[in-house]
């Protein structure tokens, strides 16, 4: 099958691809709210409703491993200080605070929230695919913070609708 890509090439080639930004956040060996910055979150079923995310072995990881409990909070277009934050650099003096509802921690003001509680977990050379069954979500209108090519993103772009044509690259795209 030949060699792995080459970590750069990898890296910028999975840059194409637009992610949501996340918080996720459980809670430490204390009780105290723990939260990170994470962008590989997708759904995996609707029935049961589950979802994954992907965490580097850190503290975070940690504490999702031994608690068996994440939420995953779907940042705001206007939240880049809270994600900046939230990934080790802080900007925000008052930052707002992880709130406990229902017994999992979130971001009240997240355009979206997801409670999970671990049903699988995947280890993958240094992270950790977690497998979340949903306990309990809900969601705000919004628009969310994107990454694509390495930077943040306000929104989505233009929706397409059905009266737009749909062009597809010819074979010439491989080439």
């Amino acid at each position: 099958m030949g060699h792995p890509a080459e970590p750069a090439a990898f890296r910028a080639a999975a840059s194409r691809f637009v992610t949501g930004i996340t918080v996720v956040a459980t809670v430490d060996e204390d009780g105290a709210p723990l939260g990170m910055t994470a962008n590989s979150f997708t759904t995996v079923s609707a029935d049961p409703p589950t979802v994954l995310v992907s965490l580097m072995h850190g503290r975070t990881w940690q504490a999702v491993a031994r608690s068996g409990v994440y939420s995953v909070n779907v940042l705001h277009a206007e939240d880049a200080a809270l994600c900046a934050h939230f990934a080790g650099r802080p900007l925000l003096r008052d930052a707002p605070p992880l709130v406990s509802r229902q017994g999992f921690f979130v971001l009240p003001q997240a355009i979206a929230q997801f409670a999970c509680e671990v049903v699988q977990s995947i280890d993958i050379a240094d992270h950790t695919l977690f497998i979340g069954e949903v306990r309990w979500c809900r969601h705000n209108e919004g628009t969310p913070l994107a990454f694509y090519a390495s930077r943040l993103r306000r929104g989505v772009g233009m929706e397409i609708s059905s009266a737009d044509s749909v062009a597809y690259a010819g074979d010439e795209w491989w080439t």
